[in-house]
């Protein structure tokens, strides 16, 4: 993992250095160690006062789509990292929790609805192939699918994140309408529900 430890107009020790790397390293390590980089920015908190407290914020980039930030407070930088640092250990041991109960989840309770895979040919060429602004039309591939589970839109959205694809189909759980969500080109997920009759 790549960490950067930097100060706004303030100095960043080498053993602050070596507490911020070992901490995240404890952290990433024991909730989730696929932790890509992190940002870690040491302050002067305004709110502190001429106490002379400091201000940390984490900012931990876990994988596509996975930001956890955390801030804490302290009358020296390293217990403002170490406060900082709970916080994001707290997020990445709930998302933890999240991942193991859905992957639990996935388990089959129930038959999944198979879909089909479906490849819709080219019409021959000649004459009377179609054109669109001068071109042929391009093959209609269905993709394999595989089972159509019953979720809810926040399971799907994890099943999008964990499986690394970009589209998933799924029954939604609580109005029983097929649903797909996927991601957009802007890196969010889209929604799409269509009404039911």
């Amino acid at each position: 993992m790549q960490i950067t430890v930097a100060g706004k107009q303030l100095a960043t020790s080498d053993a602050l250095r070596s507490h911020v790397e070992t901490g995240l390293g404890t952290i990433t390590g024991k909730y989730f160690d696929h932790a890509l980089e992190a940002r870690v920015t040491f302050r002067k908190d305004a709110k502190g006062g001429k106490d002379g407290h400091f201000a940390c914020d984490i900012n931990l980039h876990a994988g596509r789509g996975l930001t956890m930030r955390g801030e804490g407070q302290g009358t020296d930088a390293m217990r403002a990292f170490d406060v900082a640092a709970e916080h994001v250990g707290k997020r990445l041991r709930r998302y933890r929790r999240r991942v193991n109960e859905h992957a639990r989840s996935l388990a089959p309770i129930r038959e999944g609805e198979v879909l089909r895979e479906y490849v819709l040919p080219m019409e021959e060429e000649g004459d009377d192939a179609p054109e669109v602004n001068g071109a042929e039309h391009p093959a209609v591939v269905a993709e394999p699918l595989g089972e159509l589970h019953q979720l809810t839109v926040g399971e799907a959205t994890m099943r999008l994140d964990l499986s690394g694809s970009t589209v998933v189909v799924f029954r939604n759980s609580g109005s029983g309408a097929i649903n797909v969500v996927y991601r957009r080109l802007d890196g969010h997920v889209g929604w799409i529900d269509p009404p039911t009759a």
